[in-house]
C-alpha cells in the first residue's frame, strides 16, 4: 500500500525535515537517506518503522532545512593570505610571468580558509524520534485511506461473486431436468422406440445427480465468500489470507465449470473467474 508523509521539527540549533514513502512489498524493504550527522539513529529508525508500518518498500529521507549542528564557522587566516599572495608575486617576479594572484586560488590554497565545526556531541534517537513518528503518522493515515477504497472495492466484487452464485443454483435445479430429459431421450433412441425400464432409468438420472450436483461447491463457494467479508472487516494485515481464500474461491469456480454441461451455468461460472482476476489483481495493492 502506499502512502507519504512528512514532518520537520526542531533539533538542537537547528531544523531538520523527514519525508516517508511507502508502496506495497512482501516483506519490510527500508530505505534510509540520512544526513552524516543523523546515521547514528538508523537502527533505532529502521525498528521503529517496522513496528508501525510491518511491512513494505519504505524510503525515508532527513535534511536539515535550518542552521544543522554541524554547521561551521570559516576563518581566514590573513597572515598565511599576506605570505600566499607574497610568493606568488615573487614567483611571478623571478620567472617573469603575466597575471596576478587569483583570489579562488589563495582561498583554496591550505589554512587560508578554516572551519570552525560546532557541536560535535551524537545525536541520540529520542531527539529525532517525535519528528519521525509525525511522518510516519501521515504514511499509516494515508494507507488507512487507500485500505478502505480498496476494501470497498473487494467488498463490490464479493457481491458480484454472491450474485452469480445464485444465478448457478437457480439454475442448477432446471440443468438437472433437462439432463434427465435428455438422458431418457438417449436410452429411446438406443431402445428404437421399446419400452424403458422407468426404475433403471431413475437409479441412473439419480447417480447423475450425484456427479454433476454443485450444491457442494456452492455451499463452498459461499463459506469462502463470507470468509473473505469477515477479513476485509477485520483489523491487521489480510492480503494474504484473502489471497488464499481467492484460490479456493477459483477452485470451487473451475469445479462448477467442470460439472455444469449446461451453458448458462458455464456463463455464470466465467464470469465469476473474471470477477477474481480482477480480485486478486486488487490484493496486489492490499496489505
Amino acid at each position: 500500500m502506499t502512502g507519504f508523509g512528512s514532518a520537520e521539527g526542531n533539533l538542537r540549533d537547528g531544523r531538520v525535515r523527514v519525508e516517508i514513502r511507502s508502496v506495497n512489498h512482501r516483506f519490510f524493504n527500508p530505505q534510509l537517506k540520512l544526513t552524516p550527522d543523523l546515521q547514528g539513529v538508523e537502527a533505532e529508525l529502521r525498528d521503529r518503522l517496522r513496528e508501525l508500518m510491518g511491512r513494505g518498500h519504505v524510503s525515508v529521507s532527513a535534511r536539515w532545512t535550518g542552521p544543522s549542528r554541524s554547521a561551521t564557522a570559516l576563518t581566514v587566516d590573513f597572515d598565511r593570505a599576506r605570505a600566499v599572495v607574497a610568493a606568488l608575486k615573487e614567483l611571478k617576479k623571478r620567472l617573469r610571468l603575466k597575471g596576478e594572484p587569483d583570489l579562488g586560488f589563495v582561498a583554496r590554497h591550505p589554512d587560508v580558509l578554516s572551519a570552525q565545526v560546532g557541536d560535535e556531541t551524537p545525536i541520540v534517537w529520542a531527539e529525532v524520534q517525535p519528528i519521525v513518528e509525525a511522518a510516519a503518522r501521515d504514511v499509516l493515515a494515508a494507507r488507512e485511506r487507500e485500505g478502505a477504497a480498496l476494501a470497498r472495492d473487494l467488498s463490490a466484487r464479493l457481491g458480484a461473486l454472491e450474485a452469480l452464485a445464485v444465478s448457478v443454483a437457480e439454475r442448477a435445479p432446471a440443468r438437472l431436468a433437462a439432463e434427465a430429459d435428455r438422458l431418457r431421450q438417449a436410452v429411446a433412441d438406443l431402445t428404437a422406440g421399446g419400452r424403458l425400464d422407468e426404475q433403471r432409468l431413475a437409479m441412473e438420472v439419480a447417480l447423475l445427480a450425484d456427479r454433476v450436483d454443485l450444491n457442494e461447491e456452492l455451499v463452498r463457494f459461499r463459506a469462502h465468500v463470507g470468509a473473505c467479508r469477515e477479513a476485509l472487516a477485520g483489523a491487521g494485515a489480510v492480503g494474504k489470507q484473502l489471497g488464499f481464500l481467492a484460490q479456493e474461491l477459483l477452485r470451487e469456480a473451475n469445479t462448477m465449470g467442470s460439472k455444469a454441461n449446461d451453458a448458462p451455468i458455464t456463463h455464470a461460472v466465467i464470469a465469476m473467474k473474471g470477477e477474481l482476476e480482477r480480485f486478486r489483481e486488487q490484493l496486489e495493492n492490499l496489505e
